[in-house]
């Protein structure tokens, strides 16, 4: 009965070997083009990303603009001012 058993089992186990064969073949064949691409990919720089990297350079300067103007504001009220600062021009708060 064993025998039987293990005679009807072997068909069905060929084709999983065989699958796993070719899925690895198919793997090997692709795997070039995925590591070129991935390649491709990190040294180009898409629309979005320069556009991303773009508006945080410009919020980025506009937050260093705003905490110079509040630091010449500050020195201007309390008569500390610099020789570059423009207390006429610092608004007070």
């Amino acid at each position: 009965m064993k025998k039987l058993a293990i005679l009807l089992l072997l068909p069905a186990l060929g084709g999983c070997i065989a699958k796993a064969v070719v899925d690895t073949a198919v793997s090997a064949v692709t795997l070039p083009v995925k590591v070129a691409s991935k390649g491709v990919d990190l040294a180009t720089t898409s629309q979005a990303e320069a556009d991303q990297k773009a508006g945080r350079e410009l919020r980025k300067a506009d937050e260093q603009r705003g905490r110079e103007a509040r630091a010449m504001a500050d020195r201007c009220q309390h008569g500390a001012a610099l020789a570059t600062d423009q207390c006429s021009a610092a608004q007070p708060r």
